[in-house]
């Protein structure tokens, strides 16, 4: 089954509708989650600041739980009022959580935490690590939400109120990718196709990225650069697609950043070489940047939101980042 090019709705594009967000994809009903919740300045050392490349720092929180199938969050979804979050891990999980806000609007807290199981073909529980493991997530222009997985790559799209997924037909060269390098973000275009993005292999200049068609995927490649490989991606109100990316080494630790994609340059055959948004190093708060999603404010303004895996080590944090783009 492929996924066709169809025009989506204004409601998905600027984030999950409130019923793609209740998801009626998992398992199990949802389960409340104990969390401790603790604000992060955007510099610790220098907490006046407020900006980083592009971007205003809007509120961030350090999340934490003693729920052992708490963290590894991959993948985010934000409803278009900012009510609402979605993030799923690495373990076939879904938290979701209503947003607090502050009295200016800034990102201050979170309530009513749920955590869930996503649902198999079959219906049971995804539970073996080859099988849950969750990197990315889209809106889909039907309310559904789209899913990709890493170790035995696919995609699986989970339509409002059912249980059981639906595979789409993915790109062939997926099949033959290392089972740590398949897609890292998966974002829907304004024109209704899915775009998709590998991690990719270290130490290589460019990396896989496709667009769906009628018929297939079409390729394109995206450049690598310092080091940094894609964790998501995300489609602004007009069009163009922004990607997290990340970076660990032994000697300068972890770093994010996001760069933005020109929605005409995501045509087949092209060479994508994004233009740096922000880049996220110490001392600003940094960790495992994985998830990413916008939507518009009350203003019009644009807010992005990330998150970071944990990777469930003690030593790694689970961060929910808010900015606004500036203009």
């Amino acid at each position: 089954m492929t996924y066709p090019i169809r025009l989506a709705s204004i409601a998905n594009l600027l984030g999950w509708t409130l019923v793609a967000l209740g998801l009626g994809s998992s398992t199990l009903p949802a389960a409340p989650i104990s969390v401790e919740i603790q604000p992060v300045a955007l510099n610790p050392e220098r907490p006046e600041q407020l900006t980083v490349g592009k971007l205003l720092y809007r509120g961030g929180l350090v999340i934490s739980s003693s729920t052992a199938e708490f963290g590894g969050l991959s993948a985010l979804g934000v409803s278009a009022d900012g009510d609402r979050m979605v993030a799923l891990t690495d373990r076939g999980r879904r938290f979701a959580s209503r947003l607090v806000y502050d009295e200016i609007g800034n990102l201050a807290g979170l309530r009513r935490t749920t955590l869930d199981t996503m649902a198999n073909i079959d219906g049971t529980p995804l539970m073996a690590k080859s099988d849950s493991d969750i990197e990315s997530m889209s809106p889909g222009v039907e309310g559904e939400i789209i899913v990709a997985f890493e170790r035995r790559h696919r995609i699986w799209r989970y339509l409002p109120g059912r249980i059981k997924p639906e595979p789409l037909t993915h790109p062939a060269e997926l099949s033959h990718l290392p089972p740590n390098n398949g897609i890292e973000g998966l974002a829907l275009l304004n024109d209704g196709r899915l775009f998709a993005i590998t991690e990719g292999p270290t130490g290589l200049p460019t990396t896989l990225a496709w667009a769906s068609g009628l018929e297939n995927w079409s390729t394109m490649t995206y450049a690598l650069k310092g080091g940094f490989r894609p964790t998501g991606a995300a489609t602004l109100a007009k069009g163009d697609v922004l990607v997290l990316e990340r970076r660990f080494t032994l000697r300068d630790g972890v770093a994010g950043r996001i760069r933005r994609i020109n929605s005409t340059d995501i045509v087949p055959g092209e060479h994508l070489n994004p233009d740096l948004v922000a880049e996220f190093r110490d001392p600003v708060a940094v960790d495992n940047f994985e998830g990413i999603a916008v939507r518009q404010g009350p203003r019009g303004e644009t807010l992005i939101y990330i998150v970071s895996d944990n990777n469930f080590n003690p030593l790694q944090r689970t961060i929910l980042m808010m900015f606004e783009l500036a203009r």
